[in-house]
């Protein structure tokens, strides 16, 4: 049991933890298959997507590109091997170009119960969003759903991705705390046993539908980890916000 006096920050992953990813992905994916007459299982392309755009990301060194090239190169990955021929550059553009501010990753909705309680956990701790996702991407879909960081720290920045322990060392030091004093917030077991490995404190909040009707990868908490809730909600309740 951690005691919320000793943490003095809150860091959290951002894609699917915060985000619902699949349910504005996959409706992109629809409205463009719909305009060009391509029919598909939006839901499983979306998963799909998903799935080859962290294997392509995590874990990476110094890279020479970042998560919106990625998702610009699984795109047109798709589009060969489904026969989307009829997606124009327009169209992919519009589902994701590393330079398009508007895109579908860039304007991702949150899940609803995580603004108000950001709001009160950051009366208490310092906040700040430690992803994998790029900085624009990041900047971009905290305007839209009006979220207040106190930093944010996009392993672009670092040049070193989660799960490698650098990542997570150096996101420690430059908030200027030991790694014990910050909770890693997420839904995914690796993302917290990565952190937890170099001394961070862990809260896994349950995203059911992160991954839509197909239902997350791993559900189910490792029971080493410090916190578990259902929602931020919980979270911030149990952290006495």
């Amino acid at each position: 049991m951690v005691d919320p006096r000793t943490l003095k920050a809150l860091t959290f992953d951002t894609g699917g933890t915060i985000l619902d990813w699949h349910r504005g992905i996959a409706a992109t994916l629809a409205e463009t298959g719909a305009r060009r007459g391509v029919t598909a299982d939006w839901a499983a392309v979306t998963n799909d997507y998903r799935r080859r755009a962290l294997k392509g990301m995590t874990r990476q060194v110094r890279p020479a590109f970042n998560i919106d090239g990625v998702h610009r190169r699984v795109l047109d990955e798709l589009a060969s091997e489904h026969g989307w021929s009829s997606f124009t550059e327009e169209d992919r553009m519009a589902i994701q170009c590393a330079w398009h501010a508007l895109d579908a990753w860039h304007a991702l909705d949150a899940w609803p119960d995580f603004a108000p309680a950001l709001a009160r956990l950051r009366r208490h701790h310092v906040v700040a969003s430690f992803t994998i996702l790029s900085t624009a991407l990041i900047v971009d879909v905290s305007r839209r759903n009006g979220f207040a960081w106190d930093a944010v720290v996009s392993c672009e920045m670092i040049g070193s991705y989660k799960t490698n322990p650098e990542a997570y060392v150096t996101c420690a030091q430059w908030l200027g705390l030991r790694p014990d004093e910050i909770l890693m917030v997420a839904c995914h077991n690796f993302d917290l046993l990565a952190a937890q490995k170099v001394g961070y404190r862990t809260a896994f909040v349950r995203r059911p539908d992160e991954w839509g009707n197909a239902g997350p990868p791993d559900p189910t908490p490792d029971p080493g980890l410090d916190i578990v809730v259902d929602d931020f909600g919980q979270l911030a309740d149990r952290l006495g916000c």
